[in-house]
């Protein structure tokens, strides 16, 4: 009797051990459980030899540590909180981020960081110098915007209320270089809204390689409609109101100055006389006098790279590029030494590919060629003669890091682990970080020499998969299948835990579907893969498709739904449910689509235009009608609305909603400065007045993310308890 009891207890202990764990919502969106460890503040540094980054010392206070390339051995500290912070002011430094100057004398360390917008944000800069030892702040005059070193690192450029300022380190003598700043009227040095959103930066001025000029955006921003939300922190809501120009309507009006440090100066660039255009870009060449403006029509499909004299302003035309379509803007021009050539990518041949050009703005080499897109342009070593670049070459699905000579011979594969391989290289070329993950693999990072020959391991993430794999996670797996005009379409698939070939289960299907976006690549996303497998968990199957326009399969692909977005992704969504519900597992009955603003758009869309084979539908902080967006976003693929008056009536979830018969749930913040809860009022007359039944999630004080405090677990909980009681 005792051995059978032993025995029970035996297998009682077995069990226990190798049950799998529940996964729980506020352990991912709360607790932040199942973020993989990663390398923060990577900085190359001078020598080729070294680099920095941040971790924490012996007292548990972050500090800035030197690296050995070779050996990944720690050699060095540049700066502690312990020693160099006076302790009434430690708690201050993060050291979330930092950066040095060109010489790597000094260090620019935010404090006190007040965020804005997506990108932007002000907060108190503190400056280091390592020659002295000495921390001071860059101003006492108020928080900082955006500062940037000049080359010789002994000045430092800032923004404060919508002015530029110079800061001489040795002297401690601020500068003021603009004085017309004043919101939502002029903004000097850094963007309005719409460019910080859509053109993805803040800094708006740069340094001359010489640091005698400063080249400055100014945004006369006085005729853009305003547009205002409320916070409700108060007895009385609070409102913000900034200008916001939707589709169609007016632009800040912006302008390009150049600063003389020497002579006090300023000087226009000549832009033109056409005030209605966009400057996505301005880059110093290698002539310390000579500035590359990018100036862009505003229908976006034509780009001029202007060469504007430092000295008077005056401007040539080097190179233009039109389509018949749209460009889309990017960071990858570089100017060769001489001067006298340049690096460009573009979708000329109808994939994106990276060219050298002359400065009479003729091709002089195609580096790169093939059915495939290069993904990102990591740099020229001109030394040797070599172009890093990682693209799509192998599958749309992967990424691979290469090196090419300037006459496009000797490609090279410096990486082969499957999955997604991404590149960060020193300014010598000699190294780079390489961050390597797969769609069921957590990422590792690893020091390799240029030749992609490893080094040293410095974070594999095994003590995260061992814990993980308590869960006995279920895989994603990609799959394809074809569209009826003969068209492939990409996938992947989780199934549910416990899977069973015999039984058949519903589908939730997880859509973003935006122009060059994708969410079919074989790399990890920590948050996804618990949340979806929550869902396998509770026995459902999850599945996502990159639908026409989406990312890495060339020009065409992608600029399908030009004029007409929604309608042909919507298509290919309806098309891959149908698919999935051929299936044998798959209950066709039982498929719903969910998706965040621009999948938000697309889950409305689905359900409203495809009632009888989407079931339910989660659309969080959607678009409902394009002419509720901004201008340079939607004007890039639909035009204005009085050009394209169908392209946004007709396809919009507006304009479909009375067709609505399955479950909706509706979810949108209402402190949202991107897609604004105007589109959410609007589709809620559309479904009152069609009589639909929905259920609506609204956040008061939340933007975008939708996030802060208990707000992401408490939606993520409720989104899913939603779909058990409606798919």
């Amino acid at each position: 009797m005792q051995k059978i009891i032993a025995s029970i207890l035996l297998s009682i202990v077995f069990f226990s051990s190798t049950a799998q764990k529940k996964i729980v919502i506020e352990d991912i969106w709360q607790n932040y459980d199942f973020v993989p460890s990663s390398i923060d503040g990577f900085t190359p540094l001078n020598d080729g030899e070294h680099y920095a980054r941040v971790d924490m010392d012996a007292t548990g206070k972050p500090a800035i540590y030197v690296y050995d390339y070779k050996t990944a051995a720690k050699t060095d500290s540049v700066f502690t909180v312990s020693r160099d912070v006076p302790s009434d002011s430690a708690k201050y430094f993060s050291l979330g981020s930092f950066s040095f100057d060109k010489n790597q004398e000094h260090i620019l360390i935010p404090t006190k960081n007040e965020k804005i917008y997506r990108r932007s944000s002000t907060a108190f800069y503190y400056i280091y110098d390592l020659k002295k030892k000495t921390l001071a702040p860059l101003s006492l005059n108020g928080k900082q915007s955006s500062p940037a070193f000049s080359p010789a690192g002994n000045k430092v450029a800032f923004v404060r209320d919508n002015n530029l300022f110079v800061k001489d380190i040795e002297s401690g003598n601020e500068l003021q270089i603009t004085r017309d700043g004043k919101k939502n009227f002029v903004i000097n040095g850094i963007c309005d809204w719409v460019y910080e959103e859509e053109f993805g930066f803040v800094q708006a001025f740069q340094w001359s390689l010489d640091g005698n000029n400063l080249a400055f955006y100014r945004f006369d921003e006085s005729i853009v409609p305003e547009y205002t939300v409320q916070f409700y922190n108060n007895l009385y809501p609070e409102n913000y109101t900034y200008k916001y120009p939707k589709a169609g309507e007016k632009n800040s009006v912006v302008e390009i100055y150049l600063y003389n440090i020497q002579s006090g100066t300023t000087v226009k660039a000549d832009i033109g006389a056409e005030q209605d255009q966009y400057i996505p870009r301005i880059k110093w060449t290698n002539d310390a006098n000579t500035l590359c403006i990018f100036r862009m029509n505003r229908l976006q499909n034509k780009l001029e790279l202007l060469l504007a004299n430092a000295s008077n302003g005056n401007t040539t035309v080097m190179m233009t590029e039109e389509n018949k379509k749209y460009i889309n803007i990017h960071d990858n021009l570089t100017f060769l030494n001489g001067n006298q050539q340049f690096i460009w990518t573009s979708q000329q041949d109808g994939y994106n590919h990276i060219y050298i050009y002359g400065l009479d703005g003729k091709i002089k080499t195609q580096v790169t060629t093939g059915k495939w897109d290069v993904t990102s342009f990591y740099g020229v070593d001109e030394k040797n003669g070599l172009i890093y670049y990682q693209s799509a070459e192998e599958s749309p699905l992967r990424r691979y890091v290469y090196s090419i000579k300037l006459n496009g011979a000797d490609k090279k594969k410096l990486t082969n682990d499957a999955g997604t391989n991404n590149a960060s290289f020193n300014s010598t070329f000699t190294y780079f970080l390489r961050n390597h993950s797969d769609a069921n693999t957590a990422p590792d990072y690893s020091i390799c020499k240029s030749d992609g020959t490893v080094v040293k391991v410095l974070e594999d993430n095994s003590a995260f998969k061992k814990m993980i794999a308590d869960y006995q996670l279920s895989k994603k797996e990609f799959f394809t299948f074809k569209l009826d005009d003969g068209s492939e379409l990409n996938g992947w698939i989780i199934k549910p835990t416990g899977f069973k070939a015999n039984k058949k289960y519903p589908v939730f299907m997880t859509c973003y579907g935006g122009p060059g976006s994708q969410q079919v690549l074989d790399s990890y996303d920590a948050f996804g893969t618990m949340d979806f497998n929550y869902l396998a968990q509770h026995g459902y199957i999850v599945a996502c498709v990159d639908n026409r326009g989406t990312g890495a399969r060339g020009e065409e692909f992608e600029k399908t739904t030009y004029l007409q977005l929604g309608k042909i992704e919507t298509m290919d969504q309806a098309a891959a449910a149908k698919f999935l519900g051929t299936l044998s597992y798959v209950d066709a009955t039982r498929i719903g689509m969910m998706g965040w603003s621009y999948g938000g758009f697309m889950a409305l869309m689905c359900i409203g235009n495809y009632p009888d084979i989407f079931k339910s539908a989660v659309s969080v902080a959607p678009v409902t009608n394009w002419k509720f967006y901004d201008s340079i976003y939607t004007e890039r693929y639909m035009r204005t609305p009085k050009e394209n008056k169908d392209g946004y009536d007709k396809i919009a979830p507006l304009s479909s909603a009375a067709n609505i018969r399955g479950k909706l749930l509706l979810v949108a913040g209402l402190a949202d400065d991107n897609v604004h809860y105007q589109n959410t009022a609007e589709m809620l007359k559309a479904l009152y007045k069609n009589n639909v039944v929905f259920t609506q999630m609204t956040f008061p004080d939340k933007n975008h993310g939708i996030s802060g405090g208990n707000t992401r677990a408490y939606l993520f909980t409720q989104m899913y308890e939603w779909t058990f009681n409606n798919l």
